[in-house]
Order: C-alpha cells, then sequence, then structure tokens
C-alpha cells in the first residue's frame, strides 16, 4: 500500500505519532510518503520505502501572509499524482484534511480517486474546533472525509457533540515497548542524583496548558516535607521561561534541571521514579504512555483521555485540575512506599506492552485503511 501522511513536524504528540505510525508502517512493507513543511522531528533518516516531500512555502509581497494551505494542496496534487498513492492519512483537520480535500478535487478532474483518513488528535476539535472563524471549515473538513479516527473515547465525544456527521473509529496511541523500556543507565542517574535522590520527570511542549509551573509546586513541597528529590524537566516552549521563574522564586533551582529538548526520551525516563503530568488538556497523553512503557507511575490530572490510560491506584494517581495537595500527596505515598512503587512500576510497564504496543495498534490503522479504500471505491 502506498500511503501519504501529512503532520506537523515539529516536538510534540501528533507529530510522533504519526511518524512512529509511518515508520512502522513501512516496517510492515507498506510505502509511506510524507508530506510535510520540513522533515518529521521522530523520522531521523529516510529509509528505502520511506519518502519525504517538502512542501514550499513561497513568500510573495502580496500576500500578508504565506498561503500554506494552497502549497499544501498543490504538493499533495503532485505527490498523490506522480507517487500513485492508494490513500492518504492527514493528521489535523485543518489545514491537513482540508488541504487534501481541495486536492482530492483537483485530481478527481484528472479521473483520479484519493481516499482521505483524518485523525484527530485534540487541539482541532478542543480549541480550534470551537473558534466560531475555524468551525465551518473544521465540520467540512471531518465531515467530507473518507474516514476519521480519534485518538480517545473523550475526543471521540467531544468531537461528536458538534456539528459531525462522520463515524469517528477510535484508535488510540501506541508505543514502541521495545525501544520504550527501562535501560540500565546508573552511571547517568548518579550524575543526577548524586547522593541517592529519587527523581521527578516532567515531558512536554510547555505550552501553558501543560502548567509546568505547577510541577515546581509539587516538587518544592516534596522538598520541604523533608524528600530528597530532584527535577528534571525535559521539553521547551512559551512556558519554559515562567517555570524556571517560579523554581528560583522557590529557591529550588539549583536542583532542577531544564535538559530543553532529548532525543531519545527512553533514556532520561529510565532513570525516572515519578512522572508529573498535571495538563489542563490531554486526549490522551503520549508522554504519560512513555513514561509507563519505562516503568514509571504517572501522576496526572484527572482531565480528558487520561483516565483512558492512567488506571488511578493501580499504574499512578489521577487528581484533580489544579490539585497541587493532592498531586503532593500522591508523590509522597510513593516516595515512602517502596512496595507500592514497585506494584505500579510493574503494573504501567505491563499497560504499555499488553494494550498500547504497536504491533497491537498498527494493524487496526491497516484494517481501518483497507475498510475506508473499499468504501471509497463503491462510491465513485
Amino acid at each position: 500500500m502506498k500511503i501519504g501522511i501529512t503532520c506537523y513536524p515539529v516536538y510534540g504528540g501528533s507529530g510522533v505519532v504519526a511518524t512512529e505510525l509511518g515508520k512502522a508502517l513501512a516496517a510492515r512493507g507498506h510505502c509511506i510518503h510524507f508530506i510535510a513543511y520540513s522533515m518529521p522531528f521522530r523520522l531521523g533518516h529516510i529509509a528505502e520505502n520511506i519518502r519525504f516531500h517538502e512542501v514550499n512555502v513561497n513568500v510573495y509581497p502580496l500576500f500578508e501572509y504565506p498561503p500554506y494551505t494552497l502549497n499544501l494542496t498543490s504538493k499533495i496534487v503532485d505527490t498523490v499524482k506522480y507517487e500513485e498513492l492508494d490513500i492518504l492519512h492527514m493528521h489535523y483537520a485543518i489545514p491537513h484534511a482540508t488541504s487534501a480535500l481541495l486536492a482530492r478535487q483537483i485530481l478527481a478532474k484528472e479521473g483520479i480517486h484519493i481516499p482521505i483518513v483524518t485523525t484527530l488528535h485534540g487541539t482541532d476539535i478542543t480549541i480550534v474546533g470551537q473558534d466560531p472563524s475555524f468551525a465551518p471549515v473544521v465540520n467540512y473538513s471531518i465531515n467530507e472525509s473518507d474516514g476519521v479516527t480519534a485518538v480517545s473515547d473523550y475526543l471521540r465525544n467531544e468531537t461528536l457533540d458538534s456539528d459531525i456527521e462522520n463515524d469517528i473509529e477510535v484508535i488510540p496511541n501506541f508505543i514502541d515497548t521495545d525501544r520504550f523500556k527501562r535501560l540500565p543507565r546508573e552511571h547517568f542517574k548518579q550524575a543526577i542524583c548524586p547522593n541517592g535522590e529519587r527523581l521527578l520527570v516532567h515531558v512536554s511542549n510547555f505550552r501553558p496548558v501543560k502548567r509546568a509551573a505547577e510541577v515546581v509546586d509539587v516538587f518544592y513541597r516534596l522538598q520541604q516535607m523533608g524528600h530528597g528529590v530532584k527535577l528534571l524537566l525535559v521539553g521547551d516552549g512559551p512556558d519554559r521561561t515562567s517555570a524556571e521563574h517560579r523554581a528560583r522564586e522557590l529557591g529550588v533551582y539549583d536542583d532542577v534541571r531544564f535538559l530543553g529538548k532529548q532525543e531519545p526520551v527512553e533514556e532520561i525516563l529510565s532513570i525516572a521514579d515519578i512522572f508529573m503530568m498535571p495538563s489542563g488538556s490531554e486526549t490522551f497523553g503520549l508522554a504519560a504512555l512513555e513514561a509507563m512503557a519505562c516503568g514509571v507511575p504517572v501522576i496526572a490530572s484527572r482531565i480528558g483521555g487520561l483516565p483512558e490510560l492512567v488506571k488511578d491506584g493501580e499504574t499512578g494517581f489521577l487528581c484533580e485540575l489544579g490539585d497541587i495537595d493532592g498531586y503532593t500527596e500522591a508523590a509522597d505515598r510513593l516516595l515512602n512506599d517502596a512496595k507500592l512503587h514497585q506494584r505500579m512500576a510493574s503494573a504501567s510497564r505491563a499497560r504499555a506492552v499488553e494494550e498500547f504496543d504497536t504491533d497491537i495498534i498498527v494493524p487496526h490503522y491497516e484494517s481501518y485503511y483497507k475498510q475506508v479504500m473499499e468504501r471509497a471505491s463503491l462510491s465513485v
């Protein structure tokens, strides 16, 4: 199968999932064509059956803003036509699915019929889709797609609460549990925690919705309670500065390390004792799944799709949004009870392997592609 995939190629959950999906499909014998404005962050290198088609965004004096949607449309048309793609998989409704739908109309004039699958990851529904200026385009892009998937039941239900008529298949995010696992990194941990301290880790793109400063607040309280702990904050974004300021304000900056964007992140997760995710919005929580696969209990907010991933009291703890006391109490329990910590660490790893491994989820996508292509062929 020749599959075209378009995603945001930057550091973030949707781009990671789309890229890992393409790599997994290529490993299963499919020919994958990534269409994006830059090389996807997780792609690394181009394999024999993975191609990359760069969208050139030209700047003309006539346009105040570069017309990326139109540039993407032209590149999709070109790639489908000359690479003879069988299906397009667009991650995010706008602008990706919108461009694909326009491309489909152009290609149809030449007798080429290309089915389109759109995967919803979250902000295209929970933020962009709720903006009245975008809602008609988002709804049209979803309703006119030949197939639509969502990464959690929560996101599916949120989408169906709007003016959406299309069926939505839930296919959760996945992870390569052979890559993401506990690795022997004692020397690394010794360098970070020279006196045997326990390690809290937070990974995100540091947007305000990730609430990274709350992780610093919890860390400060744990130190005040007498715990020997260190904190690693991984990633970068607009809220990193406020998290750094909060660490200085509380006097814990010397025990906090801001590592920026890191690859491979499993090296860091392998030395973590607790993973913190106090997000204000998560439709799935891929970073939490990566931590779980590495045997790290997760403390997270009870919002969005996180309860579908983190089993409260089994693989970690869920707390109410903004409940610093609750997050701190949960961390305190894990730090004080070695048996509880080990039980949750083992359960986290088992859940990742048994429910979200690549070999379990990717065949679901393959099956769905075939369904969509069969339906689309009958409607031509």
